[in-house]
């Protein structure tokens, strides 16, 4: 096997790999969020609102974040493969070029990569406890709504960015690949 034919193989299965823990970290984030979420109710007895809602938001973030990262990482890769494998005389499978042609086409957009509907409805979850804490703190109220704010902006960014990723990536990588225009003296 030559190193061309390695580094596609290696490539081709970090992208599978991603995508197969990509999918797997959704359930379990969402599994520990309401496990944690469950066992903080008595912290909301006790007055203890900012670790009972912020811990399971936390939970919510780290598992987003993982997820987009997984899902860019293996979208550049793809990218990558497309550029330096599939374009030109070169043999060999066209999995990325044909799977970025057939996605746009897809009724009403396609999948939801980053998962960004479950995120934002189990954070409105996560943020319904403290909907009666503006009449006993509002300043409390107003931090915790806008750590939630900020978190369901950066669901939504990242949404539209990834909705964009594959064609300026593309674009990126040919690029790169083109060769630099002469200069003349």
């Amino acid at each position: 096997m030559s190193l061309t034919e390695s580094e596609f193989a290696a490539l081709r299965h970090t992208i599978a790999i991603r995508g197969t823990v990509r999918i797997a970290v959704l359930p379990l984030t969402i599994f520990a969020w309401a496990a944690v979420s469950a066992t903080l109710i008595p912290l909301v007895l006790f007055d203890q609102w900012s670790a009972a809602v912020l811990l399971p938001l936390a939970i919510l973030v780290g598992g987003f974040e993982a997820i987009h990262a997984l899902h860019v990482g293996a979208e550049r890769i793809g990218r990558y493969l497309q550029v330096f494998y599939e374009s030109g005389d070169l043999e060999g499978p066209r999995w990325e070029t044909t799977a970025m042609a057939v996605g746009p086409a897809l009724p009403g957009g396609g999948i939801d990569p980053l998962f960004t509907v479950v995120f934002a409805s189990a954070t409105v979850i996560n943020m319904a406890p403290a909907a009666w804490l503006p009449f006993s703190r509002p300043a409390l109220a107003v931090a915790i709504a806008v750590l939630h704010g900020a978190f369901l902006l950066r669901l939504f960014r990242s949404r539209v960015a990834a909705a964009r990723q594959r064609a300026v990536e593309l674009e990126s990588f040919r690029a790169l690949k083109s060769p630099p225009p002469e200069t003349k003296p």
